[in-house]
């Protein structure tokens, strides 16, 4: 059964998230995505992505309990890798790719919002990175591009405390383009992707390319890092200890090792 749906607007393709109840980002999801991406790559006849959830949320985070099938920490640095491979094609993708955030993007969630070339949320949505609650580190990327968008001392903040923004907050930072009223937020997101794909194919290819200059030479190592500490974390008491506690629905009772 496919965990996603994808559909054309005029020029533009909608990839909808199907993963009920929290369109959590499993590895197969995570692949259906990238499968999707390729497909979309050389069709000229699209010239824009929008990328939504169905039901209450954007994303609201990782499949957790996928998390207990991993056997070591190795393992664990393997699949942060594979997700930022895949986050890393939607950075660089030749086509602009905007993320409808309703309801919640936490974890990878807003990782793989983070990704995209725009986002645009509900007001009260709800954005964050909470993995330090079960005793982990962000591992598709936030801790890079987190950073990049809203300075490294507020970034820090939300992963240290684990306390979600708002959308409307999201807009002030600037992690965010612009809220709408949640049952107009696809509608409007839509409506952006059309003034966009009325535009000349090849400079917006151009211009997405020129804009990859300005990113931080060192993001990449960054990534690198991160995957492996993503997996040195796994092999920790307390990531199991937290894993184990959300799959228990209970407070983590952390050991600090």
């Amino acid at each position: 059964m496919a965990l996603l749906a994808v559909s054309k607007q005029r020029a533009s393709v909608v990839i909808t998230l199907k993963s009920p109840p929290a369109n959590a980002l499993s590895s197969k999801l995570i692949e259906e995505i990238s499968q999707a991406l390729d497909r979309i790559k050389n069709d000229k006849d699209v010239k824009v992505v929008v990328i939504h959830g169905d039901g209450r949320f954007f994303s609201a985070g990782a499949d957790i309990k996928e998390f207990t099938s991993v056997t070591d920490g190795k393992a664990f640095s393997k699949m942060s890798s594979r997700g930022q491979e895949v986050f890393n094609k939607i950075e660089n993708f030749p086509k602009p790719v905007l993320a409808a955030i309703h309801g919640a993007a936490l974890g990878g969630g807003l990782e793989l919002a983070m990704a995209c070339h725009m986002r645009f949320v509900t007001a009260d949505a709800k954005l964050g990175l909470p993995e330090l609650q079960l005793g982990l580190i962000p591992g598709f990327g936030g801790t890079q591009r987190l950073a990049s968008y809203i300075g490294k001392a507020k970034a820090a903040e939300l992963m240290l405390t684990s306390e979600p923004i708002t959308g409307q907050e999201a807009v002030t930072l600037g992690l965010a383009n612009a809220s709408f009223e949640n049952e107009h937020l696809l509608e409007s997101v839509l409506n952006i992707a059309y003034k966009i794909a009325d535009k000349s194919a090849p400079s917006i290819k151009t211009v997405l390319e020129l804009l990859t200059y300005t990113a931080l030479d060192q993001k990449w190592e960054g990534m690198k890092q991160e995957s492996l500490r993503f997996g040195e974390m796994y092999e920790t008491y307390d990531a199991k200890e937290g894993i184990k506690a959300f799959i228990e629905k209970r407070k983590p009772n952390f050991q600090d090792h």
